[in-house]
């Protein structure tokens, strides 16, 4: 279930916003899969150190982050990836490795793949493995008060379309 301070620290920004129930997933991936949605629409938070600021890094569910890149866009030298143990503290409201990505409401500033501009709505975790909020991704980014926006995500190269996007993609 999803935090409440989450819904309402939405409602209080005039954000419209769905909650989409699926089965428990993990992995962001996974997330996509259980919703059925393309993963280049998944939305995921990715908490990264860029020198000494913690950052909420917003790619979609199909890239991985690439640090030198993400360095570049927020202007430090050198970012790394956290581990789990790192910044478990930080979301107390929420269910490890469901973090949402909402910077404001946690006083972290994030920075966002520009990949995710492409799509007009995004899907994210909100503190639950069992529930995902589902949004415009220009509300999300007012709501974030003009993050960071950057090509900081590597794809997989073993990454496919959606089933849905196969006739397009084979058309190509």
């Amino acid at each position: 279930m999803i935090p409440q301070r989450i819904a309402e620290y939405l409602r209080s920004h005039s954000v419209p916003f769905e909650r989409r129930a699926h089965r428990k997933a993990i992995a962001a991936p996974a997330l996509a899969a259980a919703l059925n949605v393309p993963g280049r629409q998944v939305a995921k938070a990715v908490l990264v150190k860029a020198d000494e600021q913690v950052w909420i890094a917003v790619l979609p569910a199909t890239d991985s982050v690439d640090e030198k890149r993400l360095a570049a866009v927020v202007g430090a030298e050198a970012a790394r990836v956290l581990r789990e143990e790192e910044f478990v503290g930080l979301f107390p409201d929420c269910e490890p490795g469901a973090e949402p990505p909402f910077g404001g409401l946690y006083g972290l500033p994030v920075v966002i793949d520009s990949a995710l501009g492409d799509v007009g709505t995004i899907v994210c975790r909100a503190g639950s493995h069992q529930e995902a909020i589902e949004m415009r991704s220009r509300d999300f980014y007012r709501l974030e008060g003009r993050p960071k926006v950057g090509a900081i995500g590597r794809a997989h190269a073993h990454d496919a379309p959606h089933w849905s996007e196969w006739r397009e993609w084979c058309l190509q």
